[in-house]
């Protein structure tokens, strides 16, 4: 049997706040993190509203002068990394640091960069171009900035996996930890993807909610008015501990890590499998690896992006995986208040899920005012609803059929 694995630290960085207990306040209150693009670079495409990050601040964490060096998406992991550590209170410089890990999810990287480096390159000519682009650009630069902040000498990597990339990001450090290879992993996700590319390139796609008049009621999961998702941007870190390391400092426990699963659709590059069949079969490896019928789940933080396509695939998903007990869970859409992360959605997601557990507090989906008769479950509409959880069940599905589901429950030693 492998070492059990706690959470002992969170840090975020969102569209409803950059701070922990201020984001969750603000959601389970019903706030939306969605607004109106005004800029004139992202204010010209078909869809003209993001879930932007609009209270971060790298300051007192990166060096003014470092902080042209580093893309926005690897700032957001290392400001949601520090306050992770912070609330952690574990200290690296007591560690070992070869049995300490980073590993971040990250879908695209540095877009915006890319973008500003092409722009130079056309118009200016390659002796414009800047001998920091490739270390922004690439997607492992958010782990490889916290295991140089704080001095992590072990495993340090990137999983990209598109929408599914931090809730796999935070399986291998669960297993890294569990078979007993490290102490403490770092992990999450993080996006900074609301740039001239990413609104044409998922706005060329039919991807992306147009509902510009009303950017507060734009991301809609589960609504039969729905019309997309809405982009967002930010990161979710937390603090991954052996269990007995943990006991050892006496550290807060916010929940236990206890199980997985992980399926690929297998049928196209970026349209779920109608059914829910191999999503549903990812909740059910989840539950068997984390050894729970499906009726001790008390909340199911859904994937729920609000396309026409992908939120129907995920209800039947649950009714596969959930049976009998499917129309009994509790379910929600954090991404109707945040948009949708992307790569970073899912570490966001866990600590939204981690913090109902704490509190009794479903949070609700916001903006369903009209629900879909295909998605015919509790999704918790509009309001917050109390309720004592100790199991939660968060679930992210990404573009090329990525399907990683996780379970985490109440700290019992």
């Amino acid at each position: 049997m492998g070492k059990r694995v706690v959470i002992t630290g969170l840090g975020l960085v969102s569209p409803v706040g950059c701070e922990v207990e201020t984001a969750w306040k603000r959601l389970v209150e019903g706030q939306s993190g969605v607004t109106t693009l005004t800029d004139p670079e992202r204010s010209v495409f078909r869809s003209k509203i993001a879930g932007l990050s609009r209270e971060f601040s790298p300051s007192g964490i990166i060096e003014p002068k470092d902080v042209k060096k580093i893309d926005l998406f690897a700032q957001f992991a290392l400001v949601a990394g520090v306050q992770a550590v912070k609330d952690s209170g574990v200290d690296f410089g007591r560690e070992n640091p070869f049995r300490v890990a980073s590993i971040i999810g990250c879908g695209v990287g540095g877009l915006g960069e890319i973008e500003r480096q092409s722009d130079k390159l056309l118009l200016r000519g390659p002796k414009h171009i800047s001998p920091f682009t490739i270390p922004k650009i690439m997607p492992n630069a958010g782990a490889s900035h916290l295991a140089i902040y704080f001095g992590i000498h072990g495993p340090s990597y990137s999983v990209s996996t598109a929408c599914a990339s931090a809730n796999n990001a935070m399986i291998d450090a669960y297993k890294m930890i569990r078979d007993g290879e490290i102490d403490v992993a770092l992990t999450g996700g993080t996006e900074a993807a609301v740039s001239r590319l990413g609104l044409v390139g998922f706005g060329a796609m039919h991807a992306l909610s147009e509902r510009n008049d009303e950017p507060e009621k734009a991301s809609r999961p589960f609504d039969a008015d729905r019309d997309g998702f809405v982009i967002g941007e930010g990161s979710g870190v937390l603090v991954f501990e052996e269990l007995e390391h943990a006991l050892k400092r006496n550290a807060h426990i916010w929940g236990e890590f206890t199980g997985y699963g992980v399926t690929t659709d297998a049928s196209h590059i970026t349209q779920p499998d109608s059914e829910g069949v191999y999503a549903g079969a990812a909740m059910e490896a989840s539950l068997r690896s984390a050894k729970l019928n499906p009726e001790q789940i008390d909340y199911v933080n859904a994937h729920g992006t609000a396309t026409p396509l992908g939120d129907v695939a995920e209800a039947n998903a649950i009714k596969r995986a959930f049976g009998d007990f499917a129309k009994s869970v509790s379910i929600s859409s954090t991404k109707s208040a945040t948009g949708h992360l992307l790569g970073g959605s899912g570490g966001i997601e866990l600590i939204f899920s981690l913090l109902a557990m704490r509190d009794g507090v479903i949070p609700p989906t916001l903006n369903l005012e009209n629900p879909d008769p295909q998605c015919d479950l509790d999704f918790t509409p509009l309001v917050a609803r109390e309720k004592k959880i100790d199991t939660i069940l968060s679930s992210s599905f990404g573009f090329g059929g990525h399907n990683a589901c996780v379970v985490a429950s109440r700290f019992v030693n």
